[in-house]
């Protein structure tokens, strides 16, 4: 016990003397796809649901979708910055923000994070960023992820399930994340919540691949009754609207109080809606058309791939906008390192003064996750497999036993606001007590 606990000490101990020094880069680059026949295998999957099949490690970037949804605290500054603001309609327009660029990490993310093992866990500490959180995988059949995250000073929680229905179309492949998403600010007694948009892979046969979300994201907050409602647009036909989110926040009467547009890769402003409304007519009085050129542009392309459009210029500023938020850079090397951003590298960092103190469940203590990251993709192809088999087995255990899986941290239940189903923290995690852990390893 007096071993364990100083284990504790010491890491948390330096965690709070300074700022910790995160990776910048992965131990190996990654490796090519161009010599596996992605159509060999993906032909006999179309119109089914991907999440219910075993998918070829080439598919894969070295991270667990655990980790892969601890990016949505990336920009968590934003959440803090709207616990200081008075008005609700200035935190309206901060949570919109948090939630765009909370799918910002998604861009150009081509790789698919590691199904998670029944039972496993994530969890990270951010002492110079103010939060902590704990996910687990709470259900494999359907996959279903869940997590916690709160603030250090108890000034915010934000918490969620997530279902990723994945479905190949031919050309493409669809990711609806089914969940729903709550964000609790407890100096103000307020709830918001809400679902993430649609997100698709296109030519994952043929063509360089790209991303585009699309759908109506709504920000229901549940004490004012204000509303945000987001449009992440489609690329359309011309790929104009390629990245685009464009909405407006109103309050409980509907009446409209600010404009939100930008790009969910970019950068989101906030504007009165008046002063939008003018200057789109502005831009319309103005601008030509261009309609022809495009059209005959478009019939000049050939049918084979999804072709990306040419990504439009920046987005421009309206005046009298103000800056919500704006996309960090991404490493220099990212286009090697799975596209990651350098939040994204830190992910499975493994310092020393982890080991005897994470659960053991913790996804970077995977070894077919670890032997990619290191470039083995032999040996992570061999883990994978392995760690799979056993989690088959373990269930005809428990199905010959008559035995129910058990989750640890989170239990089903409804969600407090909207009522739709949900899986709620039980608490606990961080007493660091962790007796009877399944070994999924």
């Amino acid at each position: 016990m007096c071993y364990h606990l100083s284990f504790y000490f010491l890491y948390y101990a330096h965690s709070y003397m300074c700022i910790p020094e995160h990776l910048t880069t992965l131990p190996a680059p990654m490796f090519s796809r161009n010599e596996f026949s992605i159509w060999g295998f993906l032909k006999k999957c179309i119109g089914m649901e991907l999440s219910k099949i075993t998918m070829p490690i080439v598919f894969n970037e070295p991270l667990s979708f655990l980790q892969r949804i601890t990016e949505y605290m990336e920009h968590t500054y934003l959440i803090h910055k709207a616990c200081t603001r008075s008005d609700s309609i200035e935190r309206m327009q901060l949570v919109a923000a948090f939630a765009i660029s909370a799918v910002a990490s998604q861009w150009d993310r081509t790789g698919k994070p590691f199904n998670p093992l029944l039972g496993e866990t994530f969890e990270l500490t951010r002492d110079e960023e103010g939060y902590r959180l704990i996910s687990e995988q709470v259900s494999h059949h359907p996959p279903i992820s869940a997590f916690y995250s709160e603030s250090l000073n108890q000034n915010f929680s934000f918490h969620g399930s997530i279902y990723p229905k994945l479905k190949f179309w031919g050309k493409s492949v669809e990711a609806e994340p089914k969940g729903t998403m709550t964000l609790e600010l407890s100096k103000h007694r307020e709830a918001y919540t809400w679902t993430n948009p649609m997100c698709c892979v296109h030519n994952v046969i043929l063509g360089k691949l790209w991303i585009e979300q699309y759908g109506t994201v709504e920000i229901v907050n549940h004490s004012t009754g204000d509303k945000c409602l987001l449009n992440f647009k489609p690329c359309g036909m011309f790929g104009k609207e390629l990245h685009r989110v464009e909405g407006h926040i109103q309050d409980k009467s509907k009446k409209k109080h600010r404009v939100i547009y930008g790009k969910w890769t970019e950068c989101v402003y906030s504007i009165e809606p008046k002063v939008y409304e003018a200057n789109k007519k502005a831009e319309k009085k103005s601008g030509g058309d261009s309609k022809k050129h495009k059209q005959d542009e478009i019939k000049s392309r050939g049918d084979d791939a999804d072709e990306m459009p040419d990504v439009q210029e920046t987005v421009t500023m309206v005046p009298g906008s103000t800056l919500l938020w704006r996309v960090a850079p991404r490493p220099p090397n990212s286009t090697q390192m799975y596209n990651f951003t350098n939040f994204a590298m830190t992910l499975n960092e493994l310092e020393p003064g982890m080991i005897g103190v994470i659960a053991p469940t913790d996804c970077r203590l995977r070894p077919d996750i670890r032997a990619m990251e290191n470039g083995d993709i032999d040996t992570a192809s061999r883990e994978k497999e392995r760690l799979e088999e056993k989690q088959r087995a373990a269930r005809r255990e428990r199905a010959k036993d008559e035995e129910e899986w058990s989750t640890r941290w989170f239990q089903q239940g409804n969600n407090p606001y909207t009522g739709a189903a949900d899986w709620i923290y039980k608490g606990g995690y961080f007493d660091r007590r962790y007796p009877h852990l399944p070994d999924i390893y």
